[in-house]
């Protein structure tokens, strides 16, 4: 896939995964969220290899992160997005969002996916709602995963 990168004045948007400062955003995920904490970095590793990845970058410093997990042509998981809190109020969400939304490989897909607890201001200006029909929706969610614990298992509860 062709490396993308936007920029605007010092900032810049890149899929370059070479690029990506992965100890900056394992420490991000590990210890700054609630839906990574704890992620062990080769876990981190294998998902972005896996991904197609969103630097953002302050001067050549990483500052925020999403990554998309897609077949690139029916669906797309939009996940792990961030922006250092130094950096945020500068409009650089809504542009990091803008560059992911528009990027070529993800266009015309039938469903795009995101869970999230913060910012949901900022996804529904990009066409995300709450689920129409939530009686649908089912996940096998294991919250534990990094701490060892299968809850989802029951031989293991």
């Amino acid at each position: 896939m062709k490396i993308r990168e936007a920029h605007k004045n010092d900032y810049t948007i890149s899929t370059d995964k070479d690029k990506l400062d992965i100890l900056s955003i394992h420490q991000f995920l590990a210890n700054e969220t609630d839906w990574a904490n704890g992620i062990p970095i080769n876990t981190l590793k294998t998902s972005i290899e896996n991904s197609l990845n969103f630097g953002l970058y302050y001067e050549n410093k990483q500052i925020g992160f999403a990554r998309i997990i897609s077949d690139y042509s029916t669906i797309a998981y939009l996940g792990d997005v961030y922006i250092l809190k130094e950096y945020r109020g500068k409009g650089l969400s809504k542009w990091l969002i803008s560059e992911i939304m528009g990027h070529p490989d993800l266009q015309g897909l039938r469903r795009w996916i995101l869970l999230t607890n913060t910012a949901e201001w900022l996804y529904k200006k990009f066409g995300f709602m709450e689920i129409p029909n939530p009686e649908f929706y089912m996940e096998k969610h294991n919250p534990n995963v990094y701490n060892g614990v299968d809850k989802t298992n029951p031989n293991n509860v």
